[in-house]
């Protein structure tokens, strides 16, 4: 089954496309193109030919525990979640709309981040409000970067052979979480209600004292909507440094000796490590550590900066196996912590859960079908 996957970000637009599980070609879009027209959906086809499907990363899907085939009525639902996810969800819903128009007879799947963690246990899962405010279970810890873990957590498991890991994720992009896994399955995560939780991130804020942020909001200095815009996109490294938030610029300003990018450096390791240990205390063991997303893959030295702090944990890195690509054991040999790099591969996520769901629609009409026969 030929998939074309599409992972709408907030400043490009990756594609690739998946033929029977193996990638034969991939290519990132500016995202303004994919929301100007369907430019994206019409060159991807015109060069890799006509898909039998087209799976959609989502970054919020609510509780849904797994894809959904795409109609108007999910994707006004959807719609609905945008404004807990104001970097991505409008983006997915409106490249789902575009290629929908491009290619009417061609299945439309969503899938979402949250999926991953839909069964995090109830004590992960909750916030200590009023049983008033949660009694429909809506305000609570949804999780993120889930189609990341995943494929992380089953490419750690074949790299050490083992079914069952107790491992942390640690996906490093713009947007940074930390989530705990046991055997396959999410049991916390760093992020929550929105992907504002948790660590400090390029251009968000990460966890802020709701306290602190109700006294921002009492001076009248700046409104819900003005406080808002600042905590996705111009907080974080951005707004400690002045910069992009890119953390390639902070570096750069702090090798040039910017004393505020050193101190945004210092607060961005400390959170992550904050988020890390948190996580850690969700396993019963700790058999490995994966680094995945842009910055783990790009940024070696930053992890050796990162694991430094990590030795409570028995977290070591060999500095000599940081260079180089791909997947790959950067911890020493013999340590009690298997430390690796994995490359993020959310497009073979988004092909694996699409086929599946095509191939259990497929059969389902081939049921339904034989049952009418009889």
């Amino acid at each position: 089954m030929r998939i074309l996957t599409l992972n709408p970000g907030s400043s490009t637009m990756k594609a690739a496309l998946i033929d029977e599980g193996a990638p034969v070609h991939a290519e990132t879009w500016d995202a303004a193109d994919a929301v100007a027209d369907d430019t994206v959906v019409r060159q991807a086809i015109e060069r890799w030919g006509r898909p039998d499907g087209v799976a959609i990363r989502f970054v919020h899907g609510g509780s849904r525990g797994g894809p959904a085939l795409v109609d108007e009525e999910l994707l006004h639902q959807l719609d609905r979640l945008g404004s807990l996810a104001p970097l991505h969800q409008p983006l997915s819903a409106e490249v789902a709309r575009l290629v929908r128009a491009a290619l009417p007879d061609v299945p439309v799947i969503a899938c979402f981040d949250t999926s991953f963690h839909s069964g995090l246990p109830d004590a992960a899962a909750r916030y200590a409000l009023p049983k008033a405010w949660t009694a429909q279970n809506r305000l609570r810890r949804y999780g993120f970067h889930g189609l990341s873990c995943q494929y992380a957590a089953r490419r750690c498991a074949e790299l050490l052979a083992m079914p069952q890991v107790h491992m942390l994720c640690c996906h490093i992009g713009s947007g940074v979480s930390v989530t705990a896994i046991r055997g396959g399955a999410s049991v916390d995560t760093s992020m929550g209600f929105t992907p504002l939780e948790g660590a400090v991130m390029a251009t968000r804020s990460g966890s802020v004292d709701p306290g602190l942020l109700l006294y921002v909001l009492g001076t009248g200095e700046v409104d819900l909507e003005s406080l808002t815009d600042t905590l996705y996109h111009h907080a974080g490294l951005a707004g400690m440094t002045g910069t992009s938030g890119d953390l390639r610029e902070v570096l750069a300003a702090r090798a040039a000796g910017d004393a505020e990018a050193a101190a945004a450096v210092r607060v961005y390791l400390h959170r992550l490590r904050r988020e890390i240990g948190a996580a850690a205390m969700s396993l019963q063991r700790l058999d490995a550590v994966v680094f995945t997303g842009g910055v783990a893959e790009h940024q070696p030295e930053l992890l050796a900066e990162l694991a430094g702090g990590l030795s409570l944990l028995r977290v070591e890195i060999d500095a000599s196996r940081l260079a180089g690509e791909g997947d790959r054991l950067i911890s020493p040999p013999g340590a009690r912590v298997a430390v690796f790099t994995i490359t993020a591969r959310e497009d073979l996520e988004l092909a694996r859960e699409a086929t599946a769901l095509l191939a259990g629609e497929t059969a389902g009409q081939r049921g339904s079908h034989a049952r009418l026969r009889r």
